[in-house]
This record gives structure tokens, sequence and C-alpha cells, in this order.
């Protein structure tokens, strides 16, 4: 641990000097299981990252974890650490569900985790997989009121998708398992925007609902096309208009660490296209859309540059896109064909 808290510190210290003088807004511990982490590393972090940089008065501290009895015993001490927000990774209220997903968690050990959390934290975040096979609209309804009957300010919502390479695609490969139904699952997407709606935490980004003003700070950076630092294993970063890549490894990272003073597996700059067509793709995906004016500026290329003006017209005409002013966003109702629109608008 004292090796790996050095190695952290020493990264996060290559990142600070390449991005002197810059506002702090927000800190996120995730990939893997950050909260099994000592909370004194995590404090160390914190620390280090506050001297480095210039915290803002409401900076958000995020730590995503599992909703495990063992990992709950550390959220007090991570609290006192500085976190103030924590992300858990319920998945379902279903047990058998559970099971599918291969969740090490049952429903009451994820319940006990997140009124440990609710209790500790300031803001807390869970997540919920829909969509599932033979998930019907009436057991997804009750799952989901049961969800926003907790009160959290923030809930992920995410469909379940079958990436290459996994346990589910194997499934499919072998005829074991039949994925939801597009129709279906587009059913269950418009019912979920209606419940969350009507519970006052709406969409602001495709998978992500938050009463206002409780917004995940650190993902919107993401989605606004923001720069952020990455440090440790496998994070990625942009600096300045270059994406950085640290060693995903552990291993390979605290080598490099050791041997480099930082974990950097690679910085590549972004010509103005791909800055542009990335801010386009991140932004598109929230509701409030993008401000294409701060795009241009950012890239150099102007809008007629970037967009395909005859297809927007063409969408707009469909109540699938709104352009007002240098404002561009997908409508909710098209958000179900977001993957579809990108290519259709985007030039770069």
């Amino acid at each position: 641990m004292d090796a790996w808290r050095s190695a952290l510190l020493d990264d996060l210290a290559h990142e600070a000097a390449l991005n002197p003088g810059r506002p702090l807004s927000s800190i996120f511990f995730g990939g893997g299981t950050p909260s099994l982490m000592p909370p004194a590393i995590v404090a160390s972090l914190i620390d280090a990252a506050s001297g480095y940089w210039q915290p803002t008065r409401d900076m958000e501290i995020t730590l995503e974890a599992n909703p495990s009895s063992v990992e709950a015993a550390r959220f007090a001490d991570l609290a006192k650490a500085g976190v103030n927000r924590v992300s858990l990774g319920i998945q379902a209220l279903d047990d058998q569900a559970l099971h599918f997903l291969g969740r090490a968690h049952d429903v009451a050990e994820g319940l006990a985790a997140l009124d440990v959390a609710q209790s500790v934290f300031d803001r807390v975040n869970f997540d919920l997989i829909y969509a599932r096979p033979d998930q019907s609209e009436a057991a997804w309804e009750a799952e989901l009121a049961q969800g926003l009957s907790f009160g959290t300010d923030h809930l992920s919502l995410y469909q379940l998708t079958i990436e290459p390479g996994t346990r589910f695609a194997t499934l499919v490969a072998q005829g074991k398992m039949t994925p939801a139904d597009p129709d279906h699952a587009a059913t269950l997407y418009e019912q979920t925007q209606a419940m969350t709606d009507a519970a006052g935490l709406p969409a602001y980004e495709i998978s992500n609902h938050a009463r206002p003003g409780q917004q995940s700070r650190h993902n919107l950076t993401y989605w606004r096309y923001g720069a952020y630092a990455g440090v440790g294993p496998g994070a990625h970063g942009r600096r300045n208009g270059v994406a950085t890549l640290r060693h995903k490894k552990p291993e390979n990272w605290m080598n490099a660490v050791h041997r480099n003073g930082h974990g950097l597996q690679s910085e590549e700059p972004l010509a103005p296209t791909d800055r542009a067509r990335e801010a386009l793709i991140m932004g598109l995906r929230l509701a409030e859309g993008v401000d294409l004016r701060r795009i241009a500026d950012m890239s150099g290329l102007q809008p007629d540059v970037l967009l395909d003006d005859e297809a927007i017209i063409r969408l707009t005409a469909l109540n699938l896109v709104e352009r007002t002013g240098q404002r561009l966003r997908v409508t909710p109702a098209a958000m179900l064909l977001l993957d579809a629109i990108l290519p259709e608008i985007i030039r770069v």
C-alpha cells in the first residue's frame, strides 16, 4: 500500500506540473474498486491535488463503490478523508437479476450499503441496468419505482448492451440468451423518462438523471469536453489538446512510474477535427446539447465545416434535432436514435 500511495502521488505530481494554476472543481475515484483503498491514501491524494490546484468552493469528490458490507464499512472513514459523493453499483433490485449480471452482492446487502451511504455522504448516486432479457414493462416499472423511493438526488439508468468478447455475447452466440427486442427496449426507455420526470429527476444525459443542481459535475466535464487529468492505471486524460493514456495493468503502470516518474503509456496530440468530433459526440449526449461557437473557437473549425446543414434541416423537420442560434441538441424523443443521428450530422 505504501508503494501504491507513492506511485499515485508521483503520477499526480507529473500531471500537476503540466497543468499549473487551474481551478479544481472535481475529483473522481473510479475504475475497479477504489472503495477498498485505505482512506488514508484517499486523503493523501485529495490533499495533494488541493495543493497543486485551486479547489473551488463547492468541489465535488466522488468515489465509486460496490454495495458490499466490506466496502460500506469504510464509508464513514472515506467521508472523513474528504469524499462527499458516492456512486454505488447496485445494478438491480432483484436477486435473480443480480446473479444473472454476475454481481457478488444480493439486494439486501446492496440496500444496506445504500442506507449507510445516505447516512454518511452529502450526495449519493446508484445505478440500475434495465432492458434485461425477459424483463416486462410491469417488472421494470416496479423496480424503478422502488429505486426512486429511496430519495437519492441522482440515478444512472443504463440499458443492458451486449459487448463483443463478454460473457453475454457468448451466451447470445450459444442461443442461451435472447437480448431484449429493440422496440421493447425503446418502450422501457420511454417509461423510464416518464417516471423520472414525474419524480423530479429528469435526464440531463442519455442515461443519467438528477434533481436540478445535483448533476455529476465531474462527468459533465467529460460531456462538455473540458480538461481533466487522468492519473493511475488505465486512466485517460485530456490536457491542452493532448489525449493522455496511462498503462492499464497495475504492475506495468507502477513500473513506469518508478522508471519515468509517471505512468503514461501515450500522449497523442489531437488534430482540430478530432477535438471537434469528440466534443460533438460527447456533448450531444446531453439534454442541453452543444454550443457550436465554443467548439468552433476550440477547434478553429466553423460550424458549417463541422456539421451537415442539410441533414440538420431534414432531422429538424422530423423533430429529431433542434438548433437555436449556436445551440444544437438532440430532442428527448430522439435520444434513443443518437447512434444513428450522429453520423448523419457530423461532417468531421
